[in-house]
């Protein structure tokens, strides 16, 4: 079945990547938390995975700032 947080995290993140601007604040605040909740609870492989998606999201970030 896998890690539930981590599969929760992945799939906010993947939100905010495709949400609209007028939602993409929100879309962002529900990923990060779901990558911290998913972060304290996985493997050291699943870590660097959510490392991986936590850069992604930051520069979704970036981009909606500039």
């Amino acid at each position: 079945m896998g890690n539930q947080l981590f599969q929760e995290a992945r799939r906010f993140v993947e939100m905010a990547k495709s949400a609209n601007p007028a939602d993409r604040d929100g879309a962002i605040a529900k990923a990060k938390n779901a990558l911290s909740s998913a972060y304290a609870n996985s493997t050291i492989a699943e870590q660097s995975q959510l490392q991986q998606m936590q850069n992604e999201l930051d520069q979704v970030n970036q981009n909606r700032m500039d």
